[in-house]
């Protein structure tokens, strides 16, 4: 049964939820998301990028960031697979904002097209090369010798 199997196997099917997006100043209601139905796919994103960094909020009790609070020097590390391949570039620098703001350390594994979008958020880059599914080999550099290298090929 393919309705069935697409219930258990997508993660996005297992919970039912939403989210109310208000604002700070009069509680006032700006958005609110049920399911992410109805909405284009940056409000999606946005939606889910708000949603993983609220459970991580939660997970690593990260409240009265925003209010000046000394952060803690506790280990908040995520790892975030395929991350931005798909997305805008908006959306991609609006999560990637969000989890700053949390004081996130990321590990993000994305395409390389999308290099120009995660640059000015990352210290170093790891370029993973495959030549004829053989043998996997990984490059890290800083983010300034990718720079610099970046400059020279486009000499």
């Amino acid at each position: 049964d393919q309705r069935w199997r697409g219930k258990v196997t997508d993660v996005r099917n297992w919970f039912v939820f939403s989210a109310s997006e208000r604002w700070r100043e009069d509680d006032r209601e700006q958005e609110h998301y049920a399911d992410s139905g109805g909405k284009s796919g940056g409000q999606k994103e946005k939606l889910a990028y708000t949603i993983l960094a609220a459970s991580l909020a939660y997970q690593f009790g990260l409240d009265g960031l925003e209010s000046g609070e000394a952060r803690s020097r506790s280990f908040r590390f995520v790892v975030i697979d395929e991350a931005f391949g798909r997305g805008s570039d908006e959306s991609a620098r609006f999560g990637l904002d969000l989890f700053k703001s949390l004081g996130l350390q990321l590990l993000i594994v994305t395409p390389l097209q999308k290099i120009h979008i995660i640059e000015p958020y990352v210290a170093s880059v790891g370029f993973v090369h495959n030549e004829e599914g053989r043998i996997s080999l990984l490059r890290n550099l800083t983010i300034e010798e990718y720079r610099a290298e970046k400059a020279a090929w486009n000499r």
